[in-house]
């Protein structure tokens, strides 16, 4: 995976579509990022006892790595990542990322 914890990213399908984030964990096994703020989902949750009343709470979930594109710290612009020499660049501007 390309991504790593710490990356800002945009979201570039589905309903959060053009939002930005931080990538807070990774599951690279399943290819999936987790993103704090982003793919909310409402969940109704029963009573469980006196100390935990029940309601609708939004979880975060975590989203599809490939319905992301890396933002460049240097040009601000969605981008592919490319590698020279063990380290990531950007397609566009070339920096190192």
């Amino acid at each position: 995976m390309k991504f790593k914890k710490g990356d800002q990213v945009i979201v570039t399908t589905g309903k959060d579509k053009g939002r930005k984030g931080k990538i807070e964990k990774i599951f690279p096994r399943k290819n999936l990022v987790l993103i704090p703020g982003l793919n909310l989902v409402k969940k109704h949750l029963r009573k469980q006892g006196e100390g935990k009343p029940g309601g609708i709470v939004d979880l975060v979930k975590p989203i599809i790595a490939s319905k992301l594109a890396l933002l460049c710290p240097k040009c601000n612009q969605p981008t592919r990542i490319g590698w020279r020499s063990k380290e990531r660049i950007c397609k566009k501007c070339q920096a190192a990322i």
